[in-house]
Order: C-alpha cells, then structure tokens, then sequence
C-alpha cells in the first residue's frame, strides 16, 4: 500500500544537498520499491506532475513523472543522465517545495534522458514541452536546486493559470 509522504519546502537543507546515486542492487528492495510507490501516491495527492526523492527528503538521485500526455507514460527514473536540446524558451514554473508561487525561468525546449527504471533496466525517454520542462525541473532538485534559483519575476499565484502552475 502506497503513502502520501509529507513534501518539504523551501528552506529544508534536503532539498540543497546533491543527491547521492542510487546503487543499482538496492532498486530491488522492498524499502525501495515502497519509496517509488510512495512518491506517485504523494505526487498525484499534490496534485503534481513530477517529484524528486530530495522533496520527500531522501536524498537519492530519483524522480517520478507524470506529465498526462498521449506521448508519455508515467514513468520512474533512476540515476538520470540529461541532454537538452533546441532553442531556449521562457516558461512560467511553479513546484511542490515553492507552494503558492510562480517564476519565469528559461529551459531548453527539447531534452533527452537516460537512466534505470524501477526494475533496474536502462531506459531513454525523449520529449518537450511539459515534459521537457518538468525533466529539467526534477533533474534540478537532484542537484540541489529549486527553480527560484534561476527564475525571474517570483511571484504569488494570482490567476488561475498560475495558480495551475503553481500547483504542479
């Protein structure tokens, strides 16, 4: 059975520490495993449309996604390695750890992405848009960064579309 887990916010030391890479034999475990579980339970509850390990403070190099497109199943990934691509574009970001709050920060628009599943086997993802977007924003928390770092213009969420925004 799969637990929301409590999400830390800003000013957590957790979420500046790098996260340490996952050893590929304890993927198996059971801890682990519940982990993953967890992280979607907790990720969908937010309700949001990724999570790292550091925002449920275990600070491992792990995120879970779920971006609701016809391109993308949700996925776990596990020891990412990034690649962007494409022209930068600005975007307005919000996150779980940032509650209330929105920023206009710039991403590459494209990215491609290698890592394990949750079974322990190599995986390649590629995409943009929200997907793009939301990778480069989970890869940062793994890193010890929040989007506030970098965004300009950080604000409340005042209307509904950054409120959405806000939210995810």
């Amino acid at each position: 059975m799969a637990y929301v887990r409590e999400i830390l916010t800003e000013g957590h030391p957790t979420l500046r520490k790098i996260a340490k890479r996952v050893d590929p034999k304890e993927i198996r475990e059971p801890l682990f495993q519940q982990l993953i579980d967890d992280m979607f339970e907790t990720m969908y509850e937010a309700p949001g449309v990724g999570l790292a390990a550091p925002q449920v403070n275990v600070s491992k190099r792990l995120f879970v996604i779920d971006v609701r497109d016809d391109e993308h199943e949700p996925a776990v990934v596990i020891n990412p390695k990034l690649e962007t691509d494409g022209d930068e574009i600005e975007l307005k970001e919000g996150c779980l750890s940032v509650p209330g709050m929105v920023g206009d920060i710039v991403r590459k628009e494209r990215v491609t992405l290698t890592g394990l599943d949750r079974n322990g086997q190599k995986i390649r993802l590629e995409g943009d848009g929200l997907f793009a977007q939301c990778v480069q924003h989970e890869v940062d928390h793994l890193d010890g960064k929040l989007y506030i770092d970098r965004a300009a213009n950080v604000r409340p969420a005042l209307t509904e579309e950054e409120k959405e925004t806000a939210e995810a």
